[in-house]
């Protein structure tokens, strides 16, 4: 079976689309002035793009891994989050607390179907 890349680039494709699944990379604000909630709507609407340009949207994430800099501001990135998805079809999902690059309080990594 073949596989699509979606915006590939020197070290890493957007999302990778194997059949009627999309796999994608961990995406991250441009705004890394944004506080909690100001980034992940902003990852969020790159994720919505994403989809888009898979074939899909969110109603159809199956599962999602939010990465935070501060687990103390899960509460600023879950209100974004709700405001964001789609309650009639919420993914599984996970929120775990690492280290990431400097000035990015948030990635988010979704697997979701065409």
């Amino acid at each position: 079976m073949a596989l699509n890349r979606v915006q590939p680039g020197a070290w890493n494709s957007k999302a990778v689309i194997h059949g009627d699944t999309i796999y994608m990379s961990g995406i991250v604000a441009d705004d890394k002035s944004a506080d909690m909630k100001g980034q992940t709507e902003q990852v969020l609407q790159k994720i919505d793009a994403v989809l888009a340009e898979s074939g899909s949207d969110k109603s159809k994430i199956v599962s999602s891994v939010v990465y935070l800099a501060d687990m103390d501001q899960k509460d600023e990135m879950n209100e974004a989050w709700m405001a964001w998805m789609d309650p009639a079809s919420p993914p599984a999902r996970a929120a775990v607390g690492v280290t990431l690059t400097p000035g990015t309080l948030v990635e988010i990594m979704c697997v979701a179907a065409k």
